[in-house]
């Protein structure tokens, strides 16, 4: 019995040195470091972690804004990071998109309760499900409809435009019948912003600018590379790869994170919004929201309790690896040091 128990001691012993090889030690190390005094120390920090470049912007309820940075603007030609620089803000997009989905329900020219297939009959044999998927399904990520990234050869074999990008989503079985599940989906995105074209009669960006970015004074928040110097474009990097990926134009908000940062102020407080719309917008979608790209990541929340916006952005990513996470380990310990401030 002795020698039985010893064997399963060592046993023991050895499998939990084994776990330690799957623990994620980047991750520990970054939660477990000392918490900085500052936020500037805390962004300085996180060039250790892997980062080329970080922005942070800091909106507290009646204070003066801060603006951090760290690392590179531009790596090749050793330009500081600039906390004024444009950058891409990925799936962020999709709440300037629910605004002004919202504003066009709101005046009769959209429904929530409309169909895919009496919006887009062309597409209505070609997405299952889509005389049950309403707008308001796609607009909370409820429709069951594919996200074209998650088609395997959407990474081999990147769409060059918008047709071949909706390409990867047709055609497919639905992933779960509308209403009856959550599946976050690009694809119902892309579609709400083509709708969005065809009811007003021109670009859904240009939409945003007249009913968003104007009343809110948004200078600096474009829909289109086209649009801005690319030399104020934050360069953006994949872990083992020298390419810059800012030259790619993805048809989402290109901003600063001081715009994003007064959109986020305002969504929440109600003031993007007429009398009336808000109660549609709560209904309908979130106040927060996360941005992945190639080279790109970035968070925008408001945080009630102390009444402040944060906006991070970091140029680093690397889809295996654990990027994504320490950069929303960063943010964890920039709203701490807020918090005790």
């Amino acid at each position: 019995m002795n020698n039985i128990k010893r064997v399963l001691r060592i046993v023991f012993i050895l499998a939990s040195i084994g776990s330690l090889y799957f623990v994620p030690w980047p991750i520990v190390w970054a939660w477990i470091l000392p918490l900085p005094d500052t936020v500037q120390a805390q962004v300085d920090e996180a060039l250790d972690h892997g980062f080329d470049g970080i922005i942070v912007y800091v909106d507290q309820a009646g204070k003066e804004p801060g603006f951090y940075a760290a690392g590179w603007h531009d790596r090749k030609a050793k330009i500081p990071a600039n906390p004024h620089a444009l950058f891409k803000i990925a799936s962020i997009t999709k709440l300037y998109v629910a605004v002004a989905t919202t504003k066009l329900v709101k005046n009769g020219r959209l429904s929530l309760d409309k169909t895919l297939a009496e919006y887009f009959p062309a597409l209505a044999g070609r997405i299952e499900n889509s005389d049950k998927i309403t707008l308001r399904h796609m607009l909370q990520h409820r429709s069951g409809i594919p996200n074209f990234v998650d088609h395997p050869d959407y990474w081999k074999n990147p769409p060059k435009n918008k047709e071949e990008t909706l390409g990867y989503a047709l055609d497919l079985p639905a992933d779960f019948e509308p209403g009856e599940d959550y599946g976050y989906s690009n694809t119902n995105y892309m579609l709400i912003s083509d709708l969005i074209e065809k009811v007003v009669g021109y670009s859904h960006q240009q939409y945003i600018k007249e009913e968003i970015l104007i009343p809110l004074g948004l200078k600096n928040t474009f829909g289109s590379l086209s649009e801005v110097d690319i030399d104020d474009v934050m360069s953006g990097y994949y872990v083992g790869i020298d390419e810059d990926f800012k030259y790619e134009d993805t048809g989402l908000i290109i901003a600063t994170a001081e715009d994003v940062g007064t959109f986020i102020r305002a969504l929440n407080d109600g003031s993007v919004f007429d009398e009336g719309e808000q109660e549609i917008y709560s209904s309908i979608y979130e106040y927060e929201h996360t941005g992945l790209l190639v080279g790109y990541q970035s968070i925008a929340e408001y945080h009630k309790d102390i009444d402040t916006v944060v906006i991070q952005f970091t140029n680093t990513t690397n889809f295996d690896g654990y990027n994504w996470n320490l950069s929303e380990v960063v943010y964890s310990r920039i709203v701490k040091i807020l918090r005790k401030q």
